[in-house]
């Protein structure tokens, strides 16, 4: 039987420190020797969290303190760990200050998931950015040689506790780095996607949390766990109400007052103090957050600190090893070392130490597909994108011209049946952190043919395109749809497809490469807090985001969209019959339904890419 141990969800600890091992194992900088001291640092609120803090034994001069704070267990830290996880850092000079959010692990308090901001009315009420200023203000005073000024960055988690600090931020706060950060869990991050429910990824996760107090926990008696979700059946057949994150997804399965209070984009406003946010674009769990949190506070940057890079990196993958490959795709140079000598170090450098200075772009994008990098003055940079919409047509075909056809019944339809979903991934599927190995961290990268010839999956592609089109910005698939259910999920997906003959490597030939992928849950298609039943047969329209990207589809090259319904287990069944709360259904409740895509001049569904104008 497979298990998944405990330890606080390994989402960071076994996610980033397997391959950390390896990447310890190159050859580094003389590593820098440290005291390692451990304190109880108090809270306002007389609380107090365990924190393990590096001093270096050699200093030439006062150094700047770098603090991580995390759910996710900073006992095991040690020197050694310190410069094989930081060594660009670690070479530079700081301290090194990591601890325990309250109520987990060795800090006292009670633990909540993404804290909501606290009520400042009330001066005995806490919250993530309270604790972390009075973690800053005890360090400042406390830990010897500091020169003063504290710079904080995290990936997950830790990314969205490396945000929270703008709420309240402490004058000795000079420099912020959330990256991948966990800010919308409910809208586009770990839980869910604009309404599907992340079924293999939340239900792993509280049942490894919260279900087991002896931290081993089985989960599986299948290898490929699309069988095991498949046979388990409708949601009220998982885990007890009582879980605690179980309960909360019972109580509030739509964007209810309750996700937004912990919705980073909903409460961040403005940027006190230089932030880089940095992301992947194939981040298989946080992509929405860091964007997001970028825009809104993009909205009220009056002082240029707003920066942002994204490269092609999954959850955390820029912290670690060259970055120059991710599953079956080369990128042609070292991204992740890149970022972390040319971006990270001197971004922490100029503002902690005063050294060096900071020319940085506002925005440093790897481009796919060219494989370059690139900067821009803004992100989305909005003067130099046209919208532009692809068209499904006839036949499978997909075009920037606008269909002619006066038929409003024109359209491709297609069985979607819950008992047959599609799989989101080549199968076997893995545990998501299953100890023996999981797809799971490299799965966007994926080719898509898996799914070719499914019934259940509408495919549109170009031409063999005759020049580049390169898009850069936000892409959203607009569709004009319907079901004869009263409830639907529309997964949309926009695909790079290779030439047949792929020079170095042959197995690209013809790879489906999907460059932006995502659910929309349809009773949601007017408002993520405003939930209601679809009429059955009536063409609708469903405006899927697919987020950012900037991705150069190249000469020679074709573009492909897939449509379809379902996109299991990393999203869960939809009953396809409304039902108040998708929670709470039954076996009974699902059913088969036929989908249809309508394609006329009436209803012109496609996709709208913000092309870049030459």
């Amino acid at each position: 039987m497979k298990k998944i141990v405990r330890q606080s969800f390994l989402v960071l600890v076994v996610g980033l420190l397997s391959s950390l091992i390896a990447y310890a194992q190159a050859p580094q900088p003389s590593a820098v020797e440290f005291e390692r001291i451990e304190a109880m640092v108090p809270m306002r609120d007389g609380v107090k969290l365990f924190t393990v803090i590096f001093v270096p034994k050699q200093m030439a001069e006062p150094l700047p303190i770098l603090m991580q704070r995390t759910p996710y267990g900073v006992s095991g830290w040690t020197a050694q760990r310190v410069n094989a996880a930081h060594r660009e850092l670690t070479a530079d000079g700081y301290i090194f200050a990591f601890q325990d959010i309250r109520g987990q692990n060795r800090s006292e308090g009670q633990f909540r998931m993404n804290r909501p901001p606290r009520d400042r009315r009330d001066p005995k009420s806490v919250d993530e950015s309270s604790d972390t200023y009075d973690a800053i203000d005890w360090l400042i005073k406390n830990v010897k040689n500091n020169n003063g000024r504290v710079g904080i960055f995290g990936v997950s988690y830790p990314g969205w506790l490396a945000v929270v600090p703008l709420l309240e931020p402490h004058p000795a706060l000079k420099a912020l780095s959330p990256q991948a950060l966990m800010g919308d869990t409910w809208l586009g991050d770990d839980f869910f996607h604009q309404g599907g429910f992340r079924l293999s990824y939340g239900y792993e996760y509280v049942d490894s949390m919260e279900n087991s107090k002896s931290g081993d926990t089985p989960l599986f008696d299948t290898y490929d766990v699309f069988e095991w979700y498949l046979k388990k059946g409708a949601l009220s057949n998982y885990l007890k109400p009582t879980l605690p994150t179980w309960k909360d997804f019972i109580e509030h399965p739509s964007f209810d007052e309750f996700w937004k209070a912990r919705s980073a984009s909903h409460y961040l406003k403005d940027v006190t103090v230089p932030t880089l946010h940095v992301a992947g674009w194939f981040d298989q769990e946080d992509f929405y957050g860091p964007m997001k949190a970028y825009a809104k506070l993009e909205q009220n940057d009056k002082q240029k600190m707003n920066f942002i890079v994204v490269g092609p990196w999954n959850h955390g993958g820029w912290g670690r090893g060259e970055g120059d490959r991710l599953g079956n795709l080369e990128f042609k140079q070292a991204t992740g070392r890149y970022f972390r000598e040319k971006i990270q170090a001197p971004w922490f450098a100029f503002h902690l130490k005063g050294k060096g200075s900071l020319n940085f772009p506002e925005a440093q994008m790897f481009q796919t597909g060219s494989n370059e990098w690139k900067s821009y003055e803004q992100w989305p940079p909005l003067n130099h994108t046209t919208e532009r919409k692809l068209y499904f047509h006839a036949n499978g075909k997909l075009s920037f011209d606008p269909p002619s056809d006066t038929n409003d019944k024109a359209f491709d339809s297609y069985l979607s049946d819950p008992k047959h979903p599609v799989p989101y991934r080549k199968r076997p599927i893995e545990p998501t952190y299953s100890p023996k190995g999981s797809g799971w961290s490299e799965w966007q990268t994926e080719d898509q043919r898996f799914v070719a010839n499914r019934p259940d999956v509408l495919m549109f592609e170009t031409d063999v395109l005759t020049e580049d089109v390169t898009i850069s910005g936000e892409i959203v698939a607009q569709l004009f749809a319907s079901t004869s259910g009263t409830d639907s999920d529309w997964v949309v997906k926009l695909i790079d497809v290779f030439p047949q003959e792929w020079p170095g490597n042959h197995r690209l030939g013809g790879y489906q490469m999907m460059v932006a992928g995502e659910v929309l849950r349809g009773r949601y298609h007017q408002g993520f807090d405003k939930p209601q039943p679809l009429v059955a047969d009536k063409v609708t329209e469903f405006n899927v985001d697919l987020i950012h990207k900037d991705h150069s589809f190249k000469k020679g090259h074709k573009i492909m969209v897939q449509v379809q319904s379902t996109w299991f287990p990393v999203i869960d069944r939809n009953p396809q019959k409304f039902v108040p709360n998708i929670f709470k259904a039954m076996d009974a409740d699902y059913q088969a339904a036929t989908q249809r895509v309508f394609r006329s001049r009436a209803y012109p569904s496609g996709i709208k890419l913000p092309v870049v104008t030459k």
